[in-house]
């Protein structure tokens, strides 16, 4: 087994530590859509759900709020089991979809998309997806040719994300109105969300969820490492390329409706995996409560700190992942792993 793995708790721990993650999703849920510029009490949020609330609170819950909420959860629990695969078939503690060009690879097939079809929201997952799915190729082929250099890969995968960014900014200059809240997209948010801009990444997700849930033994037998997974009758190559392909779709259709949020592919796999083991079930299950949690908590501290100022959700991200990216770089760096 991988020696940045934690080793694992018992399946009672495990059950327990995901009850506990539900019921703070459910708690913080509530939180979303009860505070901001207007407060709103819990029982008339719940009111206003049902249909039985007043016409203002029933437009600020269900028309902004609450497509803001499940954007969140959406793409936190999509980035953060995206960040779960690629750290596990990669056999890198470093590699998140941010960081190796899978996030920056679906924003430019997005901005092409828009750019080619104006109007065509239904496609960008599809699109997102197949960007995505272009860097998480490059990002393979050159693990296969750096072997166990971990830091080359990372810096690669900086590279690739400058290549593609750039990519964005060109289609950007060529056509100013390819995405909409060009700032917001680049820097990642969940603000002026809709319901029907979300259906088609909803099911995107839950699908490669479902999918990936189910490819969990596989993926276990997996980081035993390649030889061992043929010993025991796996086709690994071609399982490593389905499950990057898994995190391709997660990855693009989060970044098609929430643009290029980093860091949740990092930081929550690294969480849960401290607290419920390296089992790749239940370790899959908390990453996708964990990130949602992650980005409701990030989206609602935008909210409340400053008010009435809002900062963009991806800047919370960046101010929490990015001093986590490096404590985990300098001790990876010590302890010989990269």
């Amino acid at each position: 087994m991988n020696s940045w793995r934690i080793s694992s708790v018992g399946r009672k721990g495990q059950a327990g530590l995901i009850a506990l993650l539900g019921l703070l999703v459910v708690l913080t849920s509530v939180g979303s859509l009860a505070l901001g510029a207007a407060p709103i009490p819990p029982g008339e949020v719940i009111a206003a759900l049902l249909g039985r609330g007043g016409v203002t609170q029933t437009a600020i819950v269900l028309y902004a709020r609450l497509p803001r909420l499940c954007g969140c959860l959406l793409a936190g629990a999509a980035l953060a089991c995206a960040g779960v695969i690629i750290q596990g078939v990669l056999n890198n503690p470093l590699a998140a979809p941010n960081i190796i060009g899978v996030n920056s690879g679906a924003g430019l097939a997005t901005a092409i998309c828009c750019a080619a079809a104006p109007g065509a929201v239904r496609w960008t997952p599809a699109a997102a997806f197949l960007g995505a799915l272009a860097g998480v190729l490059l990002v393979l082929f050159i693990s296969e040719r750096a072997g166990a250099a971990r830091i080359t890969l990372v810096l690669a995968g900086v590279a690739i994300s400058s290549m593609f960014g750039a990519g964005i900014d060109a289609v950007v200059t060529f056509v100013p109105d390819a995405l909409s809240g060009y700032t917001d997209f680049r820097i990642g948010g969940v603000k002026n969300l809709s319901m029907a801009r979300l259906a088609p990444a909803f099911w995107v997700i839950v699908i490669a969820l479902v999918i990936a849930l189910s490819l969990s033994n596989e993926l276990d037998l997996l980081l035993l490492g390649r030889e061992t997974a043929q010993s025991l009758g796996l086709p690994a190559k071609w399982l490593r390329l389905a499950l990057l392909m898994l995190a391709a779709a997660l990855a693009g259709a989060a970044v098609s409706f929430a643009g290029l949020l980093g860091f949740v592919g990092l930081l929550t796999p690294h969480i849960m995996r401290r607290l419920v083991g390296e089992e790749s079930f239940p370790l899959l299950l908390s990453s996708a409560l964990g990130g949602g949690l992650l980005l409701t908590v990030c989206d609602l501290a935008a909210r409340l700190i400053f008010a009435p100022f809002e900062l963009p959700l991806g800047v919370m991200l960046s101010l929490t992942g990015g001093p986590f990216f490096l404590w985990l770089l300098l001790r990876q760096r010590r302890g010989g792993g990269v």
